[in-house]
């Protein structure tokens, strides 16, 4: 399968044709994502609660993103990979920024890093995109500024807030964004952003107009068993088949049904003898 490339996208939402977007944090979910053929993983920073079990995204560092960037591209060599670059890691001025960005690409050979943000990140992604990498926008609900927006909410759902997010779409693609996401907003939103910008549009939480939809893989593979999100399509249930799986391997060893024969090897009755007798001798 050969990796599409953003002019790939560009084309796809041209051809009104959706991409599929998922997220992935080690080797094999994205070797599984690749296999099942999506076409975009993100390495998110929801990193941070789903692996180290922050409460929200904001602690994650950029070694931790470029360590787990760099297990994704192993497992999916084939997918275009997009990283997040993490809270303070851009916003403190260009050159942080630049240096950031080019660690995700050169160190953890990601194809896009995104930054959050609308208008008041448009100079860094013109800086980014200037010092020649592929940048993804990230407009509506930013998380890295979950202090500010008063929790995990919906945002623009007034007719002034769409326009404000539409004016960041705008911005962003200005300053050279080759695609955006859109969280958490109306599906009228999501419609208005998708079609008055060039660029592809990819929704989480945006309704079904968007150019793609993206998801949380744990979500997905139902390992979230506390609160879903009404936006999230569980196709698994593996919190339950993992649990089941690990209460059997405990039961079994306890009870001396693992290991089994077939699970180990045994030496040779020649061998064994030459053993008792070395034994014999230093005992």
């Amino acid at each position: 399968m050969a990796k599409k490339s953003i002019y790939d996208f560009y084309r796809m939402k041209e051809k009104g044709e959706k991409v599929t977007y998922i997220t992935a944090y080690d080797f094999y979910q994205a070797r599984l994502a690749e296999e099942a053929g999506i076409d975009m993983i993100l390495v998110g920073d929801s990193v941070a609660r789903i692996v180290y079990g922050y409460p929200t995204m904001l602690p994650v560092t950029m070694d931790q993103m470029v360590v787990h960037c760099q297990a994704v591209r192993a497992g999916a060599p084939n997918t275009c990979i997009i990283g997040d670059m993490p809270f303070l890691s851009y916003e403190i001025g260009v050159s942080d920024a630049i240096r950031n960005a080019g660690r995700l690409v050169k160190e953890a050979g990601v194809d896009v890093v995104k930054p959050e943000g609308g208008r008041e990140v448009a100079y860094l992604i013109k800086a980014i995109v200037d010092a020649g990498m592929c940048v993804q926008g990230h407009i509506g609900l930013t998380a890295q500024r979950i202090g500010q927006m008063g929790g995990f909410r919906p945002q623009a759902t007034t007719a002034e807030g769409a326009m404000e997010v539409l004016a960041d779409a705008k911005a962003i693609e200005e300053a050279g964004a080759t695609a955006t996401t859109i969280v958490a907003v109306p599906a009228e939103v999501g419609k208005l952003v998708t079609e008055s910008v060039k660029m592809p549009v990819y929704g989480i939480a945006a309704g079904p107009y968007c150019d793609g939809q993206v998801q949380i893989c744990t979500d997905v593979l139902g390992f979230t068993q506390m609160f879903i999100p009404r936006f999230v399509k569980k196709y698994a249930n593996l919190y339950e088949e993992v649990g089941r799986a690990y209460r059997e391997y405990v039961d079994d060893v306890r009870k001396g049904k693992f290991p089994g024969e077939e699970h180990y090897d045994k030496m040779e009755a020649a061998e064994q003898e030459k053993l008792r007798a070395l034994l014999k001798k230093v005992s």
